[in-house]
């Protein structure tokens, strides 16, 4: 029996883009040009990124159904991608973005069933897994650069909306004390 599949997959996953969307609106634009350290993505680029990784898995599960990766283009699929995160993008485009691809992939990820989630796939990145595992690696991937924006809010001197609302709760559970 399964107690997480598909519908909480896609859950998740919308619980992390909406995370991440309210970073993009609260970073100002004229911060989506900052360089945390040299030979790191833009603010700017790091969201595009962020919006746009889905499309491997997609492509990889959805369009191709690949179960055999290493007949997958990688550095081709990768380079497009990489042409569109250093495009130069406005923030309302960059909302858009993160808005609809994160909606598509979540609405895609409504429709798989358990035997599509425990198909197992091969390839030239380490050990076969279940489509189910590869298919947790976009929420993982987002939250990893979810961290570095939260890291970068601080250095623009803005706190982040999760650590202010740990700061509430915290509060909130002092007051009855007080």
């Amino acid at each position: 029996m399964n107690y997480y599949g598909a519908k909480e997959l896609a859950a998740a996953y919308r619980t992390v883009r909406k995370n991440t969307i309210q970073i993009a609106e609260e970073i100002p634009e004229e911060h989506y040009g900052f360089h945390a350290a040299p030979g790191t993505r833009t603010v700017g680029q790091m969201l595009v990124h962020v919006a746009t990784s889905p499309r491997f898995p997609h492509q990889i599960h959805a369009v191709e159904h690949l179960s055999d990766l290493s007949k997958f283009d990688f550095m081709d699929f990768f380079g497009t991608l990489a042409v569109i995160e250093q495009r130069p993008h406005t923030k309302e485009h960059i909302l858009a973005l993160l808005k609809e691809e994160g909606e598509r992939f979540a609405g895609w990820l409504d429709t798989l069933d358990d035997d599509f989630l425990a198909e197992v796939v091969t390839g030239p990145m380490g050990p076969p897994r279940t489509r189910f595992e590869m298919l947790l690696g976009p929420k993982e991937h987002e939250m990893h650069h979810r961290s570095q924006l939260m890291l970068i809010e601080r250095m623009l001197g803005i706190t982040p909306h999760l650590t202010r609302q740990m700061e509430e709760r915290m509060a909130a559970m002092r007051a009855p004390k007080a």
